[in-house]
């Protein structure tokens, strides 16, 4: 017996916080009757359906893309733009973790494991994300601290980051910055940078934990292997501690 949350998640329906808004908002039922608790726990010998459809464990999937810039970072999109979810090749219903901007390339993670979703998505886990930011203006040592001590973003200070300058263009006034976080707030790189008076031209996701972009090209997917989707689900626990 499990969580009835935590059983949809590895469905693939959602995440858990997502399956949880989706059971609070009655849309579950478990053998014929609405669940709309959280403490529910169900088996595999329960019919169980989202929307009055029924929902089966499936065998889970894993996959990493190399994100283009333009495109969605969603399962579907209301204008018919291109999503990630087009880059793949399964008949599976898997679902980006995280989020990368519109106009944001690089490394993304996607899978119907909702399980690992929460885990690496949940900011307690720690999970690293290293960004590439070209920015607009030449930036100092000053601001590289404060970038790793944290902004103050709505309110709320960031977490300690890593920041590093890879490159500055004096010619042209640009500088190239290596940004790695631990969180994942809306436009969180954007706006740190943003709060200091720089301008983010060109953003890329270069690492997530120790997966990198090695071998693939823009556009380009390949599934995780076991044992990169064991590292992932160890490097998680052992960070939240």
């Amino acid at each position: 017996m499990e969580r009835l949350q935590k059983y949809l998640s590895e469905c693939g329906v959602a995440s858990r916080r997502k399956c949880e808004e989706i059971i609070l908002n009655k849309k579950v039922k478990v053998n014929g009757k609405i669940i709309d608790e959280l403490g529910h726990k169900v088996s595999d010998s329960d019919y169980i359906t989202v929307n009055d459809i029924e929902v089966k464990k499936k065998e889970k999937e894993y996959y990493i893309l190399y994100k283009p810039e333009k495109v969605i970072c969603s399962v579907k999109d209301e204008k018919n733009r291109t999503t990630v979810i087009d880059y793949i090749n399964t008949n599976e219903k898997i679902f980006p973790i995280g989020r990368l901007d519109y106009d944001t390339s690089g490394l993304l993670l996607l899978t119907n494991d909702g399980e690992l979703a929460n885990m690496l998505t949940h900011p307690s886990h720690k999970v690293e994300k290293k960004y590439l930011a070209k920015i607009d203006g030449i930036i100092n040592l000053k601001d590289i601290y404060m970038l790793e001590n944290g902004i103050v973003l709505d309110g709320i200070k960031t977490k300690k980051a890593k920041a590093k300058i890879q490159k500055i263009d004096k010619k042209n006034k640009k500088s190239f910055v290596e940004l790695t976080i631990t969180e994942g707030r809306n436009h969180q790189v954007k706006n740190m940078f943003g709060a200091l008076g720089y301008k983010v031209l060109k953003l890329k996701r270069t690492n997530y934990d120790f997966l990198t972009l090695k071998n693939l090209s823009i556009g380009q997917s390949r599934k995780l292997t076991i044992k990169e989707i064991k590292k992932l689900y160890n490097n998680a626990k052992e960070k939240s501690f």
